[in-house]
């Protein structure tokens, strides 16, 4: 006979094994559904998509967060933490008009940094990775135009693009979500509300037509009109192959102020091209092995590369020296070889524009005439001259140029686009020349800022300390023989000496403005240019812009000197035919003496019949901005007072407080008696 608790151990032995298989189907399933969580890279299945996508009748833009995963190192500070994201942002366009080279702009606010932007480029040339913390322009490559649904049935590859975002984010951990400030489109002639959220991950906005907009009327082109900027680069197909074209690339200067020197452009090619010939330029690189042992020596096998200008993703090409103008190999061409000196128009309206001519070699599956592509993020440097930012490059009409012949007839380059960069203020100790202030009624010179053109870590200086106040000879010398001087002038007037004392300026040219004079109906000002590097400057010239004694400049004695009041109340300088070069430093006359920095200078004249209520020992002597060669110059933070007031010890005004009391009592007792 049978006891109860056998038939329970005979259930039991029945029943385990289909106990143990729900078990093991739990964990499984459980599993996967963690795989699909937000620390993970999996791929979820598309989502459809938003009904707002369906009411658009202009450029629809969304931005979805798909997942991030803690990065190395793991720190319990979580403002501190790093995450790995993905994301995605989608362009459409739901309108009627063709959107050409879209923009978009996204707002991040999490010290982003993206390390890969799939089917678009950042406007501002600037290289993965890259910093987006205050938000990124992105624009497209290589579907830089969205057709509309009507001239294409529909056709999504057409109409819209996916951009698969990739990178590091800081400060947000689960659950929260971090997603951007804003998005929006940054075409001309829309206008895009806030965003709206769908959920904590997904952001999404329609931008419409902007009925306010009032765009220019320009002649009716096939593609983008050519757009304005201070610097404009074009990229010309002249002569179309199959595996080959040959390219011209026009850099033309539109900015009164902007200048290059010893340019240097560099870019970025997308699709495996190299640099065979060039004229007009060269890369300071030449080399084939790039190729050898790329794709390009797989499929050109019987070319030799020894001959080969450049295989570099990256070329960094320069203009040619004078003397090979007119080589008949590397020259011959019209605005080259200048040494790579691009001046503003207000001085020489012919050396404005540098030409230079390449023949690049293509891959497959590009090898057809018209599987043409610009290399993508271009930048453009100069010794002491402006910061460019460029964009990205732009589909325009075919450019037109004369015909070398001679007779009345055009001929058209077979595909062009333009790049346009502009001037942007160099930020704070990254500058590359500085300004110092004196005047006559201050015994001391406020020298150019610490790290004005930045500093290299040191245990021997203080990067934030104020530069301290100097003898006006100082300034003769370089810095690394100013100390002693600083030091006692600090003790000769009571100034505190800090420790560790103050690092250089580290600029490479200085300028000098001193005010010279301050009588009844005008005054004087004295500038001085000098330059601490070995290589001199030629065709150099100065801006001065000033706010409100402008109206009274009059003239300047050793320069020529041109009033710009158009260009924010600018006077504009340059040396006289023969005195246009800025030398560089030299060695001093005797063995242990100092070495000596090239030097120019000039006394301005200013009238004060035209700008009643002028106070010049209150600072209105001095210029708002200084440019030296197109770069902005940095600044002291601080004016010349009467006497050095704000740096004199306070003892001084203690002791006339002292005298003042004592006079008006012994005044007083006397009066007593």
């Amino acid at each position: 006979m049978r006891t109860k608790s056998s038939g329970m151990r005979f259930a039991w032995q029945h029943a385990w094994p289909f106990s143990v298989t729900c078990f093991m189907l739990f964990v499984l399933f459980y599993r996967v559904e963690v795989c699909h969580g937000q620390d993970d890279y999996g791929d979820p299945v598309p989502a459809a998509p938003p009904p707002e996508q369906d009411n658009c009748n202009g450029i629809f833009l969304s931005y979805t967060f798909i997942s991030r995963k803690k990065e190395f190192p793991h720190l319990k500070n979580a403002s501190a933490q790093a995450w790995a994201f993905k994301s995605i942002a989608t362009i459409l366009n739901a309108g009627e008009e063709e959107l050409q080279a879209w923009k978009m702009f996204i707002g991040f606010q999490h010290k982003e940094i993206l390390v890969s932007a799939s089917g678009a480029v950042l406007v501002d040339s600037s290289d993965f990775p890259a910093a987006v913390g205050n938000g990124t322009y992105l624009a497209g490559y290589p579907m830089a135009d969205l057709k509309t649904s009507i001239e294409t049935a529909g056709d999504l590859d057409q109409i819209q693009v996916k951009v698969d975002i990739i990178g590091t984010q800081f400060g947000v951990k689960p659950p929260g979500v971090p997603m951007p400030k804003t998005i929006k489109l940054e075409n001309d002639g829309y206008k895009c509300p806030a965003p709206r959220r769908r959920g904590p991950s997904s952001m999404l906005v329609c931008c419409t037509k902007d009925p306010k907009y009032k765009a220019k009327k320009l002649k009716k082109t096939k593609f983008l009109p050519r757009q304005d900027g201070d610097l404009s680069l074009t990229y010309d197909v002249l002569q179309a192959y199959p595996s080959n074209y040959l390219a011209q690339v026009t850099i033309d200067n539109n900015h009164p102020l902007g200048r290059l020197d010893h340019w240097n452009l560099t870019w970025e090619w997308m699709r495996g091209e190299f640099i065979s010939t060039m004229r007009g330029a060269y890369t300071h690189k030449k080399d084939g092995t790039g190729c050898i042992y790329g794709p390009a020596g797989v499929y050109y096998s019987d070319l030799d590369f020894s001959q080969v200008m450049n295989c570099d993703k990256k070329p960094v090409m320069t203009d040619l020296p004078p003397y090979l103008a007119n080589d008949t190999k590397v020259g011959k061409l019209p605005y080259c070889c200048r040494n790579g000196t691009i001046l503003p128009k207000v001085m020489d309206e012919n050396k404005a524009r540098s030409i230079f001519q390449l023949e690049v070699y293509k891959l497959p599956p590009d090898l057809n005439r018209t599987a043409l592509y610009p290399p993508q993020k271009w930048s453009i440097v100069g010794v002491v001259n402006p910061h460019y930012k460029c964009g990205p490059p732009i589909r325009v009409d075919p450019t037109e140029f004369p015909d070398p012949s001679g007779i009345q007839a055009t001929i058209t380059a077979i595909a062009s686009w333009q790049v346009v960069c502009n001037i942007t203020r160099p930020k704070v100790k990254q500058a590359r020349c500085c300004v110092s202030f004196s005047a006559y009624y201050s015994a001391s010179v406020i020298p150019c800022n610490t790290c004005a053109c930045g500093c290299m870590e040191s245990d021997t200086c203080n990067q934030n300390a104020r530069a301290m106040l100097l003898p006006a000879e100082a300034l003769l010398v370089p810095f690394a023989n100013r100390t002693e001087k600083a030091k006692a002038w600090a003790k000769i007037k009571h100034y505190p000496i800090p420790n560790p004392l103050p690092c250089p300026d580290n600029c490479g040219v200085s300028i000098n403005w001193n005010i010279d004079t301050d009588y009844r109906s005008g005054w004087t000002a004295r500038v001085t240019l000098f330059n601490w590097d070995d290589t001199p400057f030629e065709d150099w010239y100065t801006a001065i812009q000033m706010k409100k004694a402008f109206p009274g400049f009059e003239k300047v004695y050793s320069f020529n000197g041109t009033s710009l009041p158009d260009i924010n109340n600018t006077i504009f300088f340059q040396g006289l035919k023969g005195l246009n070069f800025l030398m560089g430093e030299t060695n001093g006359t005797k063995m242990n003496e100092p070495r000596v920095p090239g030097k120019q200078q000039s006394v301005i004249s200013f009238s004060k019949k035209h700008t009643p209520g002028i106070d010049i020992q209150r600072g209105d002597g001095f210029p708002s901005r200084v440019l030296f060669n197109g770069e902005e110059c940095a600044l002291p933070l601080e004016f010349p007072r009467p006497g050095n007031a704000g740096h004199q010890s306070r003892v001084h005004f203690l002791a006339v407080i002292f005298i003042t009391v004592t006079t008006f009592l012994l005044m007083t007792d006397r009066f007593h008696i």
